[in-house]
């Protein structure tokens, strides 16, 4: 199966996810931030993870997402996360990435949103792009506001069915 790149950037490439990939989909999600911030998206099985990347997959071409793409880099092809936009209430839309644990600390997260941003608004013909962090996910934060995201809350949310202490943020296309 032939890999449709979406976007790229100085060290990264942002590319349709394969079935092949599901090994480093499960490897990626196997570290203790996954576990803390998304937990829904820890694949304990490879069969899990192989069951996600298929549905992932059967959403590229559809006008309704979730929208999520392999974040892999140029130099040697390392799948080393993923970056998304996916659909939420009224419409609008939500970024979302993970770097795995053991790519942390080397910007691929800012420079793959950076890349992505401007592709994806492009193609569903978007001008806003939320995001919502755990307050206490400082890295994710940061991430989005290199990325040029405001702040606009930071309170009590619902964050993947728990009332926590969250930060949004929204971005403006163009």
């Amino acid at each position: 199966m032939e890999k449709s790149m979406i976007a790229q950037s100085e060290r990264l490439r942002i590319e349709e996810f394969t079935p092949g990939m599901a090994g480093d989909v499960q490897l990626n999600s196997l570290d203790e931030d996954t576990e803390r911030y998304l937990p829904d998206e820890v694949f304990r099985t490879l069969e899990k993870a192989r069951s996600t990347v298929e549905h992932l997959i059967s959403r590229y071409g559809t006008a309704d997402g979730p929208f999520v793409y392999a974040v892999l880099t140029k130099d040697g092809g390392k799948n080393v996360g993923y970056v998304q936009l996916a659909e939420f209430e009224d419409g609008r839309w939500e970024i979302g990435y993970h770097i795995g644990k053991r790519f942390t600390g080397e910007g691929y997260a800012t420079e793959a949103v950076k890349a992505f941003l401007p592709a994806m608004a492009i193609k569903l013909g978007i001008e806003e792009v939320y995001g919502i962090c755990l307050k206490e996910n400082k890295a994710s934060c940061r991430v989005l506001e290199k990325c040029g995201f405001e702040r606009y809350f930071t309170g009590i949310c619902d964050y993947q069915g728990e009332l926590r202490v969250c930060e949004k943020y929204v971005y403006k296309i163009g």
